[in-house]
């Protein structure tokens, strides 16, 4: 069960880092004139993609071993959660990161602005699908 307590704990660190980004980074940078706001959103998206996309496979993949361990389809249900913030974040984010990412931090503007409000949107969800799996983990862990 120790290898399901590191599916849950990995979920729930995805998870808080993504509730995190929308309740509080998110609504803070956008306080930020046009130009801040482009020159903080690009490196502060960077390194979260990277410790969020690891701590999700980490948790899908120790979701499915438990899964398998214990024949709980609960277990199977949180991996698929979080791991759908992959096929999520390429297919639905992704097209507002390149556009955000190939505009030039001294050319930001309103349409910049909105971009990275739409982008706060899109990424609630990943907040949500975190929350999703933490859930369905500790459902499986009753």
């Amino acid at each position: 069960m120790i290898i399901g307590l590191l599916a849950l704990v990995t979920a729930t660190l995805f998870a808080g880092a993504a509730f995190y980004i929308t309740v509080a980074e998110q609504p803070a940078r956008l306080l930020l004139d046009d130009r801040a706001l482009l020159t903080q959103w690009k490196p502060s998206y960077k390194r979260g993609f990277a410790m969020q996309a690891s701590l999700a496979v980490v948790s899908a993949a120790l979701g499915f071993w438990t899964a398998w361990q214990t024949q709980d389809w609960r277990w199977a249900a949180g991996a698929a959660l979080i791991l759908a913030n992959w096929p999520y974040t390429l297919l639905g984010i992704m097209p507002t990161n390149h556009r955000l990412g190939a505009i030039p931090n001294e050319q930001a503007d309103a349409n910049s602005r909105a971009l990275i409000v739409k982008w706060g949107g899109l990424h609630a969800v990943r907040t949500a699908l975190g929350c999703a799996a933490v859930g369905a983990y500790l459902w499986a862990l009753v």
